[in-house]
């Protein structure tokens, strides 16, 4: 765990300079700083707060400085080429560059086959590390990203929260009629406790139109966010979730999008 932390440091002070990495990475120093023991490993992370303190003190000070000099934004082609500064990317690409570099930093496996150590090996904090960083883009809060992610790397990963209360609340609870069972046919069944559906049955339908009893969802979706059948996924109150969940569609958006220019032309530049 110690040493992934290092090079979460060194990847840091080698390629990054945006303030919120090192922010995220100020606090991950600060909790670590207070979980080793060993005197060298401490005095190493009170290095990595005095760096990440300086590095922070550097940018507030070169954002406070009025510049005397209006950059050139203006685009020779829009939406293409500049002829000033190119934007800076978007912070969820530059998370995710962050993430494939730390993996592929990550060291092989142990293999001298010692499993009784209570420390994480390499391998397991890769995916808490990623998560943390895929978390710190767009309105996510960083305290709570950060906390989040802690938990993980201290080998209690968050798990995917269950369904909005709000939205369990309102889901619409229908009455069974012969018509109902005549559409559905007659040996449809709750999928929690397989028993048929009846006339007068009162079913609780998910926004996917699965039904079930009131009393055999419920349990699931206090545990789960998604229907017991199809796992179409219903809204949590998780924001940090919401957040990802958001930037992975938008991602695949831009990834289709780019995908059908390079197959059609019709968004390429001449």
């Amino acid at each position: 765990m110690y040493s992934t932390v290092c090079r979460v440091a060194t990847v840091l002070q080698t390629r990054y300079t945006a303030p919120g990495f090192w922010r995220a990475g100020l606090n991950l120093f600060l909790g670590m700083e207070k979980l080793v023991t060993n005197p060298s490993e401490k005095e190493h992370l009170k290095t990595c707060i005095l760096r990440a303190r300086e590095h922070l003190d550097e940018k507030e000070n070169e954002e406070s400085m009025p510049s005397n000099r209006q950059p050139d934004s203006r685009f020779l082609f829009e939406g293409h080429l500049t002829v000033g500064q190119e934007p800076p990317p978007p912070a969820w690409l530059v998370a995710q560059n962050l993430a494939r570099e730390l993996s592929i930093l990550e060291p092989p496996a142990d293999q001298d086959g010692n499993n009784n150590r209570t420390e994480l090996r390499p391998e397991e904090m890769t995916p808490a590390i990623m998560n943390f960083l895929e978390s710190l883009s767009g309105d996510t809060d960083l305290e709570t990203a950060l906390e989040e992610s802690l938990q993980g790397i201290m080998g209690n990963p968050p798990k995917v929260p269950p369904a909005s209360k709000e939205v369990v609340a309102n889901l619409p609870i229908i009455t069974v009629t012969d018509e109902v069972i005549a559409r559905l046919g007659s040996e449809t069944e709750c999928a929690v406790c397989r028993e048929n559906l009846v006339v007068d049955d009162k079913m609780q339908e998910l926004p996917c139109k699965h039904l079930f009893h009131p009393p055999c969802l419920k349990p699931w979706l206090d545990e789960n966010n998604s229907c017991p059948i199809c796992r179409h996924e219903l809204r949590t109150d998780d924001h940090v979730y919401e957040s990802r969940k958001e930037r992975e569609r938008e991602e695949e958006e831009e990834r289709r999008g780019a995908a059908n220019a390079v197959r059609g032309g019709e968004f390429m530049y001449i």
